[in-house]
């Protein structure tokens, strides 16, 4: 499956924009331009196609909960309020070259705390195959989303994204729940969307292979080299000599040697540095077998050093390609962008920007040979303004 394009209307900041997606896409901004936004309307959409719209579905895939009115565009600038929220799909299946759209068109909740169908469409090659409408004289739960559960067989080739679109979670990892502290309030497999229960995601894909340890398909060598203090990383449970019985901990651990001290001296995650805990929440996100084949994280970088950021992204995108996924990442960190190789048209950066109506715009950022001819890093071209996605301060 490859992602096409993705179109969002009527919600938020997202009033009337598109983009098409790579593997691994990377979106810049200034602060409030609409970049949580648009993971939030892809995740919007997920919960439309694979069952119905409420509370729960929108907090499992990590999306904000808003008041119903605050969920719609309501710029001055808009004479009339749009009724629905509108958000399409489109992609293509590796097997054959066809091209597949799912159309939807939602109306938040007022009342009741599930928003309602007011149509779905399916179509294959520009012809529509399926569709609902509120307008049918046919009567059916406008609260259910009928694209995965309705028998016409026009629809089977086509839904098969639904299981990779399904599991779709904006990622947000804190630093209590990645040290094993506190539960994890959005479980997910194999890791929760704040990073609960990485020890054991890490521990599902950690192997000996001919007497040299593996970090699923990395050798852990090339793990250690980001987390330049460690000497070996290893999954246990919790003992009193590594953790004080006052910490509150989950019952698998992650444990760190140190290459300056004693093989006696023991780290575990609630001891170790925070930028390690992340490293490798990217790293299991983007190899684990159980992760989802679309997914999220907003503001990846967190707690990272910029320079280690640059390196984390460019293995994450080598194993998110490897392992075929689609990656929806934010930023604010300009080296980030200096480990990306945009040239590979897997890698797609996007700028966000608010028109003069104040309208979220996604623009991909592609170099030109003239910017080029300059000799400067993508870091240093985003600074100074070059790129968009910049704040305009003075």
């Amino acid at each position: 499956m490859n992602l096409k394009k993705i179109s969002f209307g009527n919600f938020k900041s997202l009033y009337n924009t598109s983009f098409e997606p790579g593997k691994v896409n990377v979106f810049i901004g200034a602060n409030g331009a609409g970049k949580s936004t648009l993971l939030e309307a892809i995740g919007l959409l997920s919960a439309a196609m694979t069952d119905r719209v409420d509370a729960n579905s929108l907090q499992r895939k990590g999306v904000r909960l808003s008041v119903p009115s605050l969920y719609k565009s309501n710029f001055k600038s808009i004479k009339k309020i749009k009724l629905t929220v509108d958000l399409s799909l489109e992609w293509e299946e590796k097997e054959k070259s066809d091209i597949f759209r799912y159309d939807v068109h939602l109306t938040a909740p007022k009342d009741a705390d599930y928003w309602k169908y007011h149509s779905e469409a399916f179509f294959q090659n520009g012809e529509k195959k399926w569709g609902r409408s509120n307008a049918s004289q046919k009567q059916s739960n406008n609260y259910i989303g009928f694209f995965l559960f309705d028998e016409n067989p026009e629809l089977e080739e086509g839904r098969k994204i639904a299981e990779s679109f399904s599991n779709y979670g904006i990622f947000q990892p804190n630093t209590m729940t990645l040290r094993g502290m506190v539960p994890d309030s959005n479980q997910m497999v194999p890791v929760g969307l704040n990073g609960g229960r990485l020890a054991q995601a890490l521990q599902d894909i950690i192997r000996e292979e001919q007497g040299d340890l593996f970090l699923g398909s990395m050798h852990m060598d090339d793990v250690l080299e980001m987390i330049d203090w460690a000497a070996d990383i290893s999954v246990d449970g919790p003992k009193k000599k590594n953790i004080n019985p006052n910490i509150p901990t989950m019952r698998q651990i992650i444990e760190f040697g140190d290459r300056f001290m004693k093989d006696t001296a023991r780290f575990t995650g609630y001891d170790a540095s925070e930028g390690a805990l992340y490293v490798l929440f990217m790293l299991c996100l983007a190899m684990h077998p159980k992760s989802p084949a679309v997914f999220a994280v907003d503001s990846f970088d967190h707690a990272l050093n910029p320079r280690l950021a640059r390196k984390m992204i460019e293995v994450f995108c080598e194993q998110v390609i490897n392992n075929d996924k689609h990656v929806f990442l934010t930023t604010h960190n300009p080296l980030v962008l200096d480990g990306l190789d945009i040239s590979n048209d897997a890698i797609r950066l996007f700028a966000i920007d608010r028109d003069k109506n104040g309208y979220a715009q996604i623009r991909r950022i592609k170099v030109s040979q003239e910017l080029i001819d300059e000799g400067q890093p993508l870091s240093r071209l985003w600074i100074n303004g070059r790129l968009g996605g910049v704040p305009d301060l003075l």
